[in-house]
C-alpha cells in the first residue's frame, strides 16, 4: 500500500473546522479575519450538494531534494461520499462510503477493503472528510503565523491538533488551508508532518452542484481482481 494513499485523510472538507485558540491583543484583527473567513466557508458548503476538482499533490518527504508529484481528480458528495482518483503517475481509486473504505489499484489486480477509522486510526480524518463532526474537539483553528497571504489577499488558516491520543493525530502537525476568494473553496492544503515531510495538494478546476450520480461513487469488483483485507494502522 502506498503512502500516497494515506496522506489525502486528513484534508478534505477540513475547512469547516469552527475551534478557536488562545486570542492575543496583538492578533484580534488576525483573528477576526480568519472567523470572517471560515464562516463564508461554512455557508459555502453548507450549500454544497456536490463537488468535483482537479488536483496536484507534491510531497516534499524529508531527506531526499525533489517533492514527489501526484495528480488527480477528487469528488464529493453530501452526506459522507468521496471518490479520490489517482491518474498520474499511476492509477489509484479510493472510495469512501461513511466508514467504509475500498482502495483499488488496478495495476495490482487488487482492492484493498475496510473500515476507515480502523485504517486511519481515529475517528478523526472521518470527521474531517465528511465535513459533519464537531472539529472542535480534535482543533484549534488560527490565523497563520506571518504576513503571508493567499490569493485576493486572504489570510490563510491553520489547524492544529488539540490532542495527542490517537495515533494518527500524533503523525500530524498542522494543517495549512488557503481558499478562493469569492467562492471560498479550498485552493491549496498543507499537510505538515512530525517527521519533517509535508503535503501540499492544490485544487483547481472546481464545479459544484453538477448533480453527481450516486454511480460514480460505487465501485463493483471486476472478475479478475482479489479482495484483500486492509490492515488496522496503529502507531510505533
Amino acid at each position: 500500500m502506498s503512502r500516497r494513499q494515506w496522506t489525502w485523510l486528513p484534508l478534505v472538507l477540513c475547512v469547516t473546522a469552527s475551534a478557536w485558540g488562545a486570542e492575543e491583543p496583538a492578533d484580534r484583527q488576525a483573528v477576526q479575519e480568519v472567523r470572517d473567513i471560515v464562516k463564508h466557508i461554512q455557508a459555502r458548503y453548507e450549500k454544497t450538494k456536490d463537488l468535483q476538482a482537479d488536483f496536484v499533490q507534491k510531497t516534499r518527504i524529508e531527506g531526499f531534494e525533489r517533492p514527489v508529484t501526484s495528480s488527480g481528480k477528487v469528488y464529493l458528495k453530501r452526506p459522507g461520499r468521496l471518490r479520490w482518483d489517482y491518474l498520474e503517475p499511476a492509477n489509484e481509486q479510493i472510495y469512501v462510503t461513511n466508514d467504509d473504505v475500498k482502495v483499488y489499484v488496478p495495476e495490482h489486480k487488487q482492492v484493498l477493503v475496510g473500515k476507515l477509522t480502523q485504517m486511519a486510526a481515529s475517528k478523526a480524518p472521518l470527521e474531517l472528510l465528511q465535513g459533519a463532526g464537531k472539529l472542535e474537539e480534535s482543533f484549534d483553528v488560527r490565523p497563520t503565523e506571518g504576513n503571508e497571504r493567499g490569493t485576493g489577499g486572504l489570510r490563510l488558516i491553520t489547524l492544529f491538533p488539540k490532542t495527542k491520543d490517537h495515533e494518527s493525530i500524533k503523525t500530524i502537525q498542522k494543517i495549512v488551508i488557503e481558499v478562493y476568494p469569492k467562492t471560498y473553496y479550498m485552493r491549496t492544503v498543507s499537510l505538515y508532518e512530525a517527521n519533517g515531510n509535508v503535503s501540499t495538494f492544490e485544487f483547481f478546476d472546481l464545479r459544484a452542484n453538477v448533480g453527481l450520480a450516486d454511480e460514480k461513487f460505487d465501485f463493483v469488483v471486476p472478475s479478475d481482481v482479489e479482495v484483500v483485507q486492509a490492515p488496522v494502522l496503529s502507531g510505533p
